[in-house]
């Protein structure tokens, strides 16, 4: 089983120890307790995957702090980066 990091629990996202393919299984870790997801996607250690469905346009918090929009419909599991969040402090065309 994957491990991955929730700082602070009111978070959208986890941050992976260890690199995922899909299917596999992520055991999300907070001071409050444990959420098991499975991964939609490859996604490399070091980055977020979603803890729960966001909708476009929610403001998605990881540490605790805003990182930026959804710009589409993000459900758990899936990786959380460029080509659907929106940062309010830089602007990235992910194209």
């Amino acid at each position: 089983m994957v491990r991955a990091i929730v700082i602070e629990p009111r978070d959208d996202v986890a941050v992976l120890v260890e690199d995922v393919k899909p299917g596999d299984l992520i055991e999300a870790c907070s001071a409050t307790g444990t959420q098991l997801l499975t991964a939609r996607q490859d996604i490399l250690a070091g980055h977020k995957v979603a803890l729960r469905e966001i909708r476009p346009g929610e403001p998605i918090l990881k540490y605790g702090e805003k990182i930026g929009l959804a710009l589409c419909e993000i459900l758990p599991g899936d990786h959380v980066h460029i080509h659907n969040l929106a940062g309010e402090r830089v602007q990235i065309d992910p194209s």
